[in-house]
């Protein structure tokens, strides 16, 4: 299926107002209910393109696009719909801000128990990394979009924009608040993890980066020696809620470093933060999950944009916590790309699938990996072992049903629906209930987004290529779960149509899925709108072009007279504006260059034709 982000964009703002917007009501929650989660992702689903693209913006409703107009319209005009969403804003604040005034994480729903009935109350309070990750990308664009609007109705003399002027610096505050609180719950779910080599977890990572079957000894003293660097600066930098019980520096042990599900038991308060999320114990085991480092460092992506620091959107407690969240992020991306790399024959990545230190095993593991792997060479705009990389992603792509078909009985189905089962080590000590489960159903999507995110690399025309047609595909298989019908038609998921099912299609969406196919849009866009590749091997051939012709347009100069306005002197003075443009975007674009001077070529050689037909 052809990627159209812009279209896709708006029909999906189309068909979220057709299930969310009735009677001028606004409904929270999908096929999960209602929790600080999805309905994160529910507002995500409107204001992240709101801000991430100028064409989608909606802070100044004189500039507003009439597509996006279009797509709003049950808003209203385009002067209420500003208002409308501070007020769905305010809306959210209230549901998931506690009584005592503090900003709530909650997962509700989303948390699952081994026998598949619903979890303790106590349980559903519990709070994890997405709620964090997510929150953090939902007040980052909320506070861009609210500081636009700021300025558009400070001009404005209606009575409905005094009201607006008065709300939203209230909003702000509030928003301020739990982006604090979410940033704050990533610093304190970070985790270095440094198992004895011996122990179950210690085996368990070396068996999956000991590819050449070599001593333990070895692999360790040569793995300590790759990690130098991350162990010293670990040990001399992280400092904000790290436990002192950790020995970085001990190259005896192994090292691995990430997110776990929630804060963890072993974190320390951090005193300038007020509330729970500040300084209540944890319950997560102190182990990295993939999943859940790599939606935390795609959250933390979204708080380090040039545009926040243009724009001066955290105040001083919040640029500590910021400076803090890039130090951890540069510690896991670092630390994923070169164990994911190690060694000097086969890669731990290329062992699919990848076995995690507590011993499980998943091809999704394998592509969290990966994705983090991209992430790092996208951080450093490096094209380094992009194209083995993306060889990886097409067999997790066939072994995954995206480039292949889905038989009856597949196990990988199960990548799709209900998603890679990760056990949350920690939750069965909360109330009187058992161990708790989060399923994980963006196989399609997580590969989705990296492949677009890598082809934005200066890589060669056929690693682009590749990428591109893994994206396509991806979006084909995602196109096989849109809901067909009923309210949230245009929506996800409707896994039962991809895998046969007969049973029937889920009556509310998952914004789970909606909002991550939402991010791939995005950057679709984004991807689109970076200039085409320039392959030095097309720029020699647009030169040698350009060359001759230039050569020949100087030969038929020779032949027109001073002052001549004949034909000829207006052909070939089109000829030479045609030229001079290819040599204006040579470098850019050496195929629309080499076209140009093809196209040169050809009205030259019919000056030619035409002077030694006159001859004759």
């Amino acid at each position: 299926m052809r990627i159209r982000p812009r279209q896709q964009l708006l029909d999906l703002w189309q068909a979220v107002l057709a299930c969310s917007y009735r009677d001028e009501k606004w409904f929270w929650g999908g096929r999960d209910g209602a929790n600080s989660i999805s309905d994160a992702e529910q507002l995500l689903c409107l204001l992240y393109p709101a801000t991430e693209i100028v064409a989608f913006a909606l802070d100044q409703p004189n500039e507003m696009a009439a597509d996006a107009k279009t797509a709003l319209a049950p808003f209203g005009e385009e002067t209420r719909i500003g208002g409308v969403l501070v007020a769905l804003l305010e809306e959210y604040l209230d549901r998931y801000t506690g009584p005592d005034g503090y900003p709530v994480f909650a997962a509700g729903g989303y948390l699952r128990t081994d026998e598949g009935g619903p979890p303790t109350d106590a349980q559903l309070d519990l709070e994890v990394v997405d709620s964090y990750s997510m929150s953090l990308s939902l007040c980052i664009a909320s506070m861009r979009f609210l500081r636009g609007f700021e300025r558009f109705v400070g001009g404005e003399v209606r009575l409905e924009a005094r009201q607006l002027r008065e709300r939203i610096p209230q909003v702000i505050d509030r928003v301020s608040a739990r982006l604090t609180g979410a940033m704050a719950g990533l610093v304190r779910s970070f985790v270095i993890h440094t198992p004895e080599p011996k122990s179950d977890a210690g085996r368990a990572v070396l068996d999956m980066i000991n590819q050449v079957g070599a001593p333990s000894e070895d692999v360790i003293r040569r793995l300590s020696a790759r990690l130098e660097r991350l162990r010293v600066q670990a040990a001399n930098e992280v400092r904000l809620s790290q436990t002192t019980e950790i020995d970085v520096a001990d190259d005896e042990r192994l090292f691995e470093c990430g997110w776990g599900w929630g804060i963890v038991r072993t974190a320390e308060p951090i005193d300038f933060v007020p509330g729970h999320v500040g300084s209540a114990t944890g319950h997560a085991e102190p182990r990295p999950y993939l999943y859940f480092t790599a939606v935390a460092l795609d959250g933390i992506t979204d708080l380090s944009s040039q545009r926040i620091r243009e724009l001066d959107l955290l105040n001083d407690d919040q640029r500590e916590l910021a400076d803090g969240l890039q130090l951890r992020f540069e510690l896991a991306r670092s630390y994923w790309s070169t164990v994911a790399r190690f060694g000097g024959g086969r890669w731990p990545l290329e062992d699919i699938p990848w076995r995690t230190s507590d011993g499980e095993e998943s091809d999704y593991f394998s592509l969290a990996v990966a994705a983090m792997l991209i992430q790092d060479l996208v951080y450093r705009d490096s094209t380094e072992d992009l194209a083995r990389t993306v060889a990886v992603f097409d067999q997790l792509a066939r072994r995954g049903r995206i480039t292949s078909r889905i038989t009856s009985g597949d196990p990988a189905a199960t990548l799709h629906h209900p998603g890679v089962r990760l056990r949350l080590a920690g939750t069965e000590n909360v109330g009187d209930g058992g161990q708790l489960q989060w399923h994980v159903p963006d196989f399609v999507t997580m590969m989705l987004k990296r492949c677009l995110q890598a082809a934005r690399l200066r890589t060669d025309v056929d690693t682009r290529d590749q990428l591109m047609a893994l994206a396509e595909a991806a979006m084909d298989h995602l196109e096989r779960r849109v809901l067909p019908s009923g309210p949230a038609a245009g929506l996800w998921d409707d896994a039962g149509r991809l895998l046969s099912t007969t049973a029937d299609s889920p009556d509310g969406p998952s914004w789970f899925v909606t909002e991550r196919v939402m991010e791939c849009l995005v950057i679709a866009y984004a991807t689109f709108s970076e200039p085409p590749l320039a392959p030095q091997s097309m720029v020699a051939r647009a030169v040698d072009l350009l060359s001759e012709a230039e050569h020949l347009l100087n030969q038929e100069e020779l032949d027109v007279e001073g002052h001549d306005r004949s034909p000829k002197q207006a052909a070939v003075n089109r000829i030479r504006q045609s030229l001079d443009r290819a040599r204006r975007v040579l470098r850019e674009r050496p195929g629309t260059a080499y076209g140009l001077a093809t196209q040169a070529l050809i009205q030259l050689d019919e000056l030619a034709y035409a002077r030694q037909d006159a001859t004759r």
